[in-house]
């Protein structure tokens, strides 16, 4: 396991690499960003399948997966906030920590979003990317109120027991996703769940999903210049199909692929046809 100090923050971060190689044998680098309270574990398996062309870099975001905050610097890292815009500041300076100049990106979810403004804010850093399961929302105000409560109570109830129940990990990702996927990849994402800082998790949840964002985002989305595919999942429930059509509608930089039968997690739910995707755009000129 590796750790590298980034603004006040141990993230750990990894390397897929074909056969296991070494990193930086002059193969291009990938680096792939999870979603709101995930980790980079159910990006491995992508990963691994991109490696004959790419030396792929995992990393967990600040306060979720394994990038724990400390005590000692609790304050320091509070008073940074939650904007998305701060998590695309953090994986620079993780770039620059580790001496890399520039990647493709694979950002999912959540950090589709902090990937929009990571393509906007450093563009000479990124020479393409892949945006999955991510999209535009319209203000509601009722719903997004509706929806900070539910979510501040499903942050708040996270008992470390229910990753011991058998069936906790099925019915926890049952609303994420379409199509079964590998129990193995239900317990690390249900674990990632309850192991997220309760603070981040929050705080996030009011970020990315607030008024600010509904204005916000279209914006970003039409500033785009560096080649992007939005690939969305067709029966995705957290972050529908059309809102992700809908973005990749605002600029033409942006091709759009739907993969069908799918949810919140095409990649793991209908890997191959979602490779075939991401292998096409990355094969374009």
């Amino acid at each position: 396991m590796a750790y590298i100090a980034v603004n006040d923050v141990d993230h750990y971060y990894e390397w897929i690499t074909h056969n296991g190689e070494p990193p930086g044998s002059g193969k291009p680098v990938m680096v792939f960003i999870h979603g709101w309270g995930g980790s980079a574990r159910y990006w491995r398996s992508t990963a691994l399948k991109l490696s004959d062309r790419y030396d792929a870099l995992l990393y967990d975001m600040r306060g979720f997966g394994r990038s724990r905050l400390s005590p000692a610097r609790l304050d320091k890292i509070q008073a940074r906030g939650y904007e998305l815009e701060t998590f695309a500041d953090d994986l620079i300076a993780l770039l620059d920590a580790l001496g890399i100049d520039q990647v493709d990106l694979n950002a999912h979810s959540m950090g589709g979003s902090v990937a929009v403004f990571l393509l906007n804010r450093y563009r000479d850093r990124i020479r393409r990317a892949i945006l999955t399961c991510n999209g535009i929302f319209e203000y509601d105000q009722p719903a997004f109120e509706a929806f900070y409560r539910f979510g501040k109570y499903v942050v708040q109830f996270r008992p470390q027991w229910l990753a011991k129940l058998p069936l906790a990990p099925r019915l926890f990702i049952a609303r994420f996703v379409h199509q079964a996927i590998p129990l193995a990849e239900q317990r690390a994402f249900l674990q990632d769940f309850l192991d997220a800082d309760y603070d981040t998790a929050l705080g996030t949840i009011f970020t990315s999903v607030s008024k600010r964002a509904t204005e916000v985002m279209p914006v970003e989305f039409q500033k785009l210049s560096v080649p992007t595919l939005l690939v969305s999942g067709q029966y995705d429930q957290i972050i529908p199909a059309d809102l992700g059509e809908k973005a990749a509608a605002l600029n033409p930089t942006v091709q759009y692929s739907l993969i069908p039968k799918t949810g919140h997690f095409p990649m793991l739910e209908a890997p191959e046809i979602y490779m075939d995707a991401v292998r096409n755009f990355l094969a374009a000129p």
